[in-house]
């Protein structure tokens, strides 16, 4: 059974970092723990609508916060950097 691709795109990343990766087509998303990439490139072309060339992932650590005198962590979650075809773009980040 296919995943939703909602499901599995969570939602976009906006850092400067993210934004310079940008100019270079590569667009960046935090993704479900469980994607794979092809699930990821099938995801991004069906809700945008663009040809993704290249899939790279990475799971992103937690680190450790304090709040007063609580110490806990922030939480671990999954980054996919998607570069697209040449000359395609994702408007969302264009606004």
């Amino acid at each position: 059974m296919e995943k939703d691709p909602r499901d599995v795109i969570i939602r976009p990343v906006i850092t400067e970092a993210s934004y310079d990766a940008m100019e270079n087509n590569v667009y960046t998303f935090e993704v479900a723990k469980d994607a794979n990439k092809v699930e990821i490139r099938q995801a991004i072309e069906a809700i945008f609508k663009v040809k993704v060339v290249k899939v790279n992932t990475l799971n992103v650590k937690s680190k450790p916060k304090r709040v007063r005198y609580q110490e806990g962590r922030t939480r671990t979650w999954k980054k996919a950097m998607v570069t697209l075809a040449e000359g395609e773009t994702i408007e969302v980040f264009s606004a």
